[in-house]
C-alpha cells in the first residue's frame, strides 16, 4: 500500500511551474467544502497541483495530511483497509482537540463506486475530515465539488512578438524548466520561440506531454520535434522511469483512460477523431450513423466523454454546444480507428454529411447565412476532407473546395481555399455537376485580390457551364457575381446585361434576396452614371431588408454603394456613416476594410480635413496591399481626393501624414477611421502590455461581465477567460478584477464618436416596396420583400 503522512510524500523534487491562481481558489475552496475534486484529462497536472495543494496546507499546519494513491488498486476492501490506515486508530467519536485532516486521494476514476460507497459513510461520521481526490470524472457524491484542471496556457502565436508571448506562457516556462534540466545551455530565441511555442500548442499545454517533449531537447532542436509531432505516440515515452506505468509514455496514459470507456463512448472517440477541429451533436451522429444504438443515445455518451475529460465543451452564443477532442487523444483514437479498420466508412460518412450540408451552394440563388454559418464552424474538417478528397477524382471535391471558398469569402479570413479549389478544377472531369460551384468560388476568391482578369475567365466558363443546364438557381448567383466582376473591369454594358438576366431570373424563381442584390449592383451603376435619384430610391428601398436579412459581406457591398452616393450628393454626414457601417460589419476581407476606409478618407478631405484624410489613404494603401481596387470611377475619385490634400498641404507634412497612415496595423488603421485618432495613440497601443485577446477580456472585466458572460461574448470556454485573467493579473501586477477594471479605466482614451448609420424612412408593414422605379432600362419589380418578389 502506498500511504504515507503528512509532509514526506508532499515534498516534489521538480520545480513547479505556474497554477499560482489555482492554488490560492483551490486553498479557498478547501475551507468551504469538504469534498473537493480535481477533474482533468490525462496528464493535465491533477496529481502535482494536488500535491503542491496538500503540501502547502501541511506547510501551514492548518491540517494533517494523509496521501492514498488509488492507481494500482481495484480491490474494494483493499482500497477501505488502506485508506483507513492512511487516517490513523482514530475514534469515531473525536475530541475537539483533534486537528483537522486533509485526505489526498490519488488517480479515483478507475475506483469511484468503491470510494463513493467509503466516503459517503466516512465523511458524515468524521466531520473534521476533509477530502482531496483526483480522478478524470467527478464522484458525483452529495456536498462533492467540482474544480476542472485546464492546460497550461498557451502563447498566441498570431501575434507580431512571438518571443515575447512565449516568455509569458505558463506551457513554455515549464517546457524550458525541463529541457534546460538536461540540456543547460538551451536558450528561448527569437530562431526558436516559434517552433517550441507549436510543440506546446500542439500538445495542447498538457504538462505530461511537454515534459516528454522538452526532454527531447538533449537529442532534438525544437524544429524537428515540431515536425515529428504527427508521430507524437512513438516520439514522447520518455517519462520519469520510477512513474506509475501510465505516465511513463503519452501512448500508455491515453490507454489507460480508452481502457475506462463504455463500448459506446470508444466508439464514437474512434470516429469523432477524423475531426481536425471541434464538432457538433449532429456531426458526431452523422459519424456514427453505422451504429443506431450510439446515435439515439448521442446526449448522454456526450455528457459522458465530457465528464471523464476525453473531450472538452465550447459553449457557443450562437448555437448548440460544440465540443473539442485534444489532439493527442485524436492521435491516440485514430489509431485505434485504422487499428479497428473503421477508417475508411467514417472518412465516406464524413464526406457524405459535409456534401449533404453545402447542397445549397448547389441548389440556392443566395446561399442561406445558416448554411454559411455551419459551413464556417466546420472549416477544418472540409480542408481536412477536401485534401483527402484531392488525391482522387470524387468530383464532391468541387463541392467542398466550393464550400470552402464561400466560408473565407463571407467570413473575410485567409483560409487557403484558392489552393483546394484550384486543385479540384484540375483533377475532376468539366461535366462534373459541382464544377460551377468551384468555378464560382474561384471567380470570388480571385476578385478579393483585386485579380479581375482571372475573376472574369473563371465566370465565363462557370456561366457558360451553367447554360448548358438551364436557368438554374445557381446560374443566377454565378450572373450576379459575374457583373459585379464586369463593372470592376469598367465593362458596363455587358455587366448590366448580366445583373439585368439576374434579376430576371430571381423574380422568375421568386428569391427576394438575389432580386434585392442585383438592385444592390443596379444602383452602383445608376450613381457612377450620375442618376443619382434612380440610385437614391432603389437604395433607400432595399437597405433596411438587407441589414435585417444579409450576411456581412453582402451588405458592406450596398453600403459602399449607399456612401459613395451621398458623397455624390455631398453629404458628407450620411457618406460617413454608411463607410463607417459598412468597416462596422465584421469579419470583413482586407479588401472591405480598405474600400470602407477609402470612402472615409474621401469624407475626410471634402471636409478639407486633409491630414486625416491622407493618413486614412496611406492606412488603406498598406491594408490593400497597394492593390489597385475598384473601377476607374472609384479609382479616379480617390486620386483626385489624394491629389487635392497633398496640394493643400506642405510637402513633408502631407508625406508625414501618408507615412504614419502606412505605418498603422489594421486593427490601428480601424480605430482611426471610427474616429480613435488622437495624437500617438496608435504608439501607445504598440506599446500595450497585454494581448490582443487579454485586452479584450479586460475591456469586459471593467463592463462588470462575469467570466461566464466573457466567455459567450468572446465564443470562448469559461476556463479560457479564466487562463486570461491569470495572466493579465500576473503581467500587470494585479490582484483583484476590481484591479484590472480600475487598470483599463485609466488607461482607456475618450470613447469615439462613431456616427450611427442614417435613420431611415419609415416603410409600410410589406417590409420593402419597389414602385414603378425604372432601373436603367431594367425590368420594373412591383414588390420586394426577404423572401419573394412578384412581377
Amino acid at each position: 500500500m502506498d500511504t504515507a503522512l503528512i509532509e514526506t510524500p508532499l515534498t516534489q523534487m521538480s520545480s513547479f511551474i505556474g497554477r499560482t491562481d489555482e492554488l490560492i481558489e483551490l486553498a479557498r475552496i478547501l475551507r468551504e467544502v469538504r469534498l473537493l475534486t480535481l477533474t482533468g484529462p490525462a496528464g493535465v497536472g491533477k496529481t502535482r497541483l494536488a500535491l503542491e495543494l496538500a503540501g502547502q496546507e501541511a506547510r501551514s499546519r492548518r491540517y494533517e495530511v494523509s496521501v492514498v494513491k488509488l492507481g494500482p488498486l481495484t480491490d474494494a476492501e483493499e482500497i477501505r483497509q488502506g485508506i483507513l490506515t492512511a487516517l490513523g486508530e482514530l475514534p469515531d467519536d473525536t475530541d475537539e482537540t483533534e486537528k483537522d485532516r486533509l485526505l489526498l486521494l490519488d488517480d479515483c476514476e478507475h475506483v469511484l463506486d468503491a470510494c463513493g460507497v467509503l466516503l459517503t459513510d466516512l465523511l458524515p461520521r468524521r466531520p473534521r475530515l476533509r477530502v482531496l481526490v483526483t480522478s478524470r470524472e467527478p464522484l458525483r457524491l452529495p456536498g462533492e465539488s467540482v474544480f476542472s484542471v485546464i492546460e497550461l496556457a498557451l502563447p498566441d502565436l498570431n501575434s507580431d512578438t512571438v518571443l515575447a508571448e512565449c516568455l509569458r506562457s505558463d506551457a513554455v516556462a515549464l517546457f524550458m524548466d525541463r529541457a534546460r534540466a538536461i540540456a543547460p545551455d538551451f536558450q528561448l530565441t527569437d530562431a526558436n520561440a516559434a517552433d517550441v511555442g507549436e510543440v506546446c500548442a500542439g500538445l495542447d499545454g498538457m504538462p505530461l506531454a511537454i515534459e516528454m517533449a522538452a526532454r527531447l531537447m538533449r537529442v532534438f532542436p525544437p524544429a524537428e520535434v515540431r515536425a515529428r509531432m504527427d508521430d507524437r505516440l512513438a516520439l514522447l515515452t520518455n517519462g520519469w522511469r520510477l512513474a506509475d506505468a501510465r505516465h511513463r509514455s503519452l501512448r500508455a496514459s491515453l490507454e489507460w483512460g480508452y481502457g475506462l470507456l463504455s463500448a459506446a463512448e470508444r466508439a464514437l472517440l474512434r470516429r469523432v477523431s477524423v475531426l481536425p477541429g471541434s464538432f457538433g451533436p449532429d456531426t458526431a451522429s452523422a459519424l456514427a450513423a453505422d451504429i443506431p444504438e450510439v446515435v439515439s443515445a448521442m446526449p448522454e455518451i456526450l455528457i459522458g466523454l465530457a465528464a471523464k475529460s476525453v473531450i472538452t465543451p465550447l459553449p457557443d452564443a450562437d448555437g448548440p454546444t460544440r465540443f473539442r477532442l485534444l489532439e493527442s487523444m485524436r492521435c491516440f483514437g485514430h489509431e485505434m480507428l485504422v487499428t479497428q479498420g473503421e477508417d475508411t466508412a467514417a472518412y465516406e460518412r464524413l464526406t457524405a454529411w459535409l456534401a449533404t450540408v453545402a447542397l445549397p451552394l448547389h441548389g440556392e440563388a443566395v446561399v442561406p447565412a445558416g448554411t454559411l454559418g455551419m459551413l464556417e464552424k466546420e472549416y477544418a474538417s472540409l480542408t481536412h476532407t477536401v485534401r483527402r478528397l484531392g488525391s482522387g477524382t470524387d468530383e464532391r471535391q468541387l463541392l467542398l473546395a466550393g464550400a470552402l471558398a464561400a466560408v473565407e469569402v463571407a467570413g473575410g479570413r485567409h483560409i487557403g481555399s484558392a489552393g483546394c479549389v484550384a486543385h479540384a478544377l484540375d483533377h475532376t472531369a468539366r461535366a462534373s455537376v459541382y464544377r460551377g460551384v468551384a468555378l464560382e468560388g474561384a471567380a470570388a476568391l480571385a476578385s478579393r485580390e483585386a485579380d479581375n482578369d482571372a475573376a472574369a475567365l473563371w465566370a465565363d466558363e462557370a456561366v457558360a457551364l451553367e447554360r448548358e443546364r438551364g436557368g438554374t438557381p445557381l446560374l443566377a448567383r454565378l450572373l450576379l457575381l459575374r457583373g459585379t466582376i464586369r463593372r470592376l473591369r469598367d465593362e458596363r454594358e455587358v455587366s448590366f446585361a448580366d445583373l439585368e438576366e439576374s434579376l430576371g431570373l430571381g423574380l422568375k424563381l421568386g428569391h427576394g434576396m438575389l432580386a434585392m442584390l442585383c438592385l444592390g449592383e443596379i444602383a452602383r451603376h445608376q450613381v457612377e452614371a450620375g442618376e443619382l435619384g434612380n440610385a437614391e430610391q432603389t437604395v433607400r428601398r432595399i437597405l433596411p431588408a438587407l441589414r435585417r436579412h444579409a450576411a456581412p459581406h453582402r451588405l458592406r457591398s450596398v453600403l459602399d454603394t449607399a456612401g459613395a452616393l451621398a458623397l455624390e450628393k455631398g453629404d458628407l454626414t450620411t457618406a460617413e456613416a454608411h463607410f463607417a457601417e459598412a468597416l462596422l460589419a465584421r469579419p470583413a476581407h482586407r479588401s472591405d476594410t480598405a474600400a470602407a476606409i477609402e470612402g472615409l478618407a474621401l469624407v475626410a478631405t471634402r471636409a478639407h480635413r486633409f491630414d486625416r484624410g491622407l493618413q486614412l489613404l496611406g492606412a488603406a494603401e498598406r491594408i490593400g496591399d497597394g492593390a489597385q481596387r475598384g473601377n476607374i470611377w472609384w479609382r479616379r475619385r480617390v486620386h483626385e481626393a489624394r491629389e487635392t490634400a497633398l496640394r493643400a498641404m506642405p510637402p513633408a507634412r502631407a508625406e508625414a501624414w501618408l507615412d504614419s497612415g502606412q505605418g498603422l496595423s489594421e486593427q490601428q488603421a480601424i480605430s482611426l477611421a471610427l474616429g480613435d485618432d488622437g495624437p500617438g495613440a496608435h504608439h501607445k497601443r504598440t506599446a500595450h502590455p497585454l494581448s490582443r485577446r487579454e485586452r479584450d477580456v479586460a475591456e469586459l472585466v471593467m463592463e462588470g461581465l462575469t467570466n461566464r458572460q466573457i466567455a459567450a461574448r468572446m465564443h470562448v470556454s469559461v476556463r479560457t477567460v479564466e487562463t486570461h485573467i491569470r495572466h493579465i493579473r500576473t503581467t500587470l501586477g494585479l490582484r483583484s478584477r476590481a484591479h484590472i477594471a480600475a487598470w483599463v479605466a485609466q488607461r482607456q482614451p475618450k470613447p469615439p464618436a462613431r456616427l450611427a448609420p442614417p435613420a431611415e424612412r419609415r416603410m409600410p408593414q410589406v417590409r420593402g416596396v419597389i414602385h414603378g422605379a425604372r432601373v436603367m432600362g431594367g425590368p420594373t419589380p412591383r414588390r420586394l420583400d426577404g423572401n419573394e418578389v412578384t412581377r
